[in-house]
């Protein structure tokens, strides 16, 4: 495959007017997670690669401004990128952020070097090569770094240095409860800075669990999980049909007030999405048999029940790490949801987002799988946004100053899309993810 030359000059060597926004392109964006972070922090998202339709219909409809590529990352050339932002009208890219498809490094996984998904982080590496973004972020779990990985991520980064980058060093393993989020969370960051552009740093925690830290850092107290979702419990969880909850039958204080479904708090500097309607989707449970329910309820917040294996929360301590399940090549597998802390169910869509810092007026998939998945395979926004805060100092920049303005609207069938619809829409092959491969049983 070759890349022009052109692209990098028209793409990369910008100049940001008074209130422009700087432009990301997110890599493997998934439904969202760090653009949503990145927007909050004052940032255009100008294009977003994604295999996945169905992750890509989310995305389009959250972020009806960005030029949505549906692809293979591997087959994506500069000329493509190229003409889908200047239809979005975008010229140029500032920064690429992304998490490369990480099941190679998995804890969960065998962690094998040799894993043909780890190839995914060298299309990272080609993109950043060729575009020559001011700055980048890489983001994967902590498990990139642990054993005989460690040498992987030393050539990585030595590739990023012979390319013009610095490292911000010593990289860092950070966990978004430490950011704000209703969620421990720990995931590998590699911050990369261009040759001529300002220093960075990591950004600073603002929440502990340790008590000395709190006295003497002034760190906030670890977010639990009730200051995330409590408004919701006086609200009937549907079951089937998800008709959404009225506007009106929330109200947003103290922590809760992030999530306002109008653009508030920590998302005051996102665009405003036009969505015709005034509800809530995504507050939707299992349904769940007398048996189960009593079992629930006779377990202890922060304890497995036994028979599910299913984690309840904690009112006052943290989520777990919400996990994705697996896609449908590898079996379309749910990932154990966990039990409300006051209520004898599992969480419902709306209840994830919240633990995983989205707000209300972010959508997802309307069917429960594709709804849970999307949330464990995103970055928390809250956490992306205090990365994406300390770029744009580097920049020189100031979020506050950075201009918004009225999204179109977006069609509300992309939360109801199925896969064959799906790939019908972003013009790709029906199996662009690959099909199912089912065991042979032995005979």
């Amino acid at each position: 495959m070759s890349y022009n030359s052109i692209s990098n000059c028209e793409i990369s060597n910008h100049e940001i007017s008074d209130n422009a926004r700087p432009v990301v392109l997110d890599l493997f964006a998934g439904a969202g997670g760090m653009s949503l972070g990145f927007e909050a922090a004052g940032f255009e998202i100008g294009a977003s690669i994604e295999i996945d339709p169905i992750h890509c219909a989310i995305h389009e409809f959250n972020f009806p401004y960005t030029a949505t590529i549906c692809s293979n990352i591997g087959d994506v050339t500069l000329d493509q990128i190229e003409k889908k932002l200047l239809e979005k009208r975008f010229n140029h890219i500032d920064v690429i952020v992304g998490g490369p498809p990480c099941q190679g490094f998995s804890q969960m996984g065998l962690r094998q070097l040799d894993d043909p998904r780890n190839s995914l982080v060298f299309e990272y590496l080609r993109l950043v090569r060729h575009i020559k973004p001011k700055y980048f972020v890489l983001e994967n779990v902590k498990g990139m770094i642990l054993g005989k990985h460690r040498n992987f991520v030393t050539e990585l980064i030595a590739a990023f240095e012979s390319m013009g980058y610095r490292i911000v060093n010593p990289y860092q393993v950070l966990n978004a409860a430490d950011y704000g989020v209703a969620q421990n969370r720990l995931r590998f960051i590699l911050i990369g800075i261009r040759a001529d552009q300002a220093d960075i740093a990591y950004p600073p925690p603002s929440h502990t669990s340790t008590v000395q830290d709190q006295s003497i850092l002034s760190l906030a107290q670890h977010i639990g999980s009730r200051a995330a979702i409590a408004n919701l419990e006086q609200c009937p969880v549907f079951i089937e049909d998800d008709a959404g909850l009225p506007i009106g039958d929330l109200e947003y204080e103290g922590y809760a007030e992030k999530f306002n479904y109008l653009p508030a708090a920590d998302f005051a500097l996102c665009h405003i999405r036009n969505r015709g309607h005034q509800v809530i989707y995504g507050h939707k449970s299992p349904k769940h048999n007398i048996n189960s329910q009593s079992r629930f309820a006779a377990t202890l917040p922060g304890e497995i029940e036994p028979i599910s294996r299913f984690f309840k929360l904690h009112p006052d301590r943290p989520c777990h790490t919400l996990r994705a399940g697996t896609d449908t090549k590898r079996g379309s597998h749910t990932a154990p949801r966990p039990i409300h802390y006051a209520q004898p169910r599992c969480i419902s869509i709306r209840e994830g987002a919240r633990l995983h810092s989205f707000p209300d007026w972010f959508q997802f998939h309307l069917t429960s799988w594709h709804g849970f998945r999307q949330i464990g395979n995103a970055v928390a926004p809250l956490f992306a946004k205090q990365i994406g805060l300390e770029i744009m100092k580097g920049l020189g920049m100031s979020p506050s100053q950075r201009s918004q303005r009225v999204l179109a609207q977006s069609d509300e069938n992309l939360l109801r899309i199925n896969m064959k619809d799906a790939c019908k829409y972003f013009n790709v092959a029906e199996d662009i993810i690959g099909k199912r491969q089912r065991k042979k049983k032995a005979l």
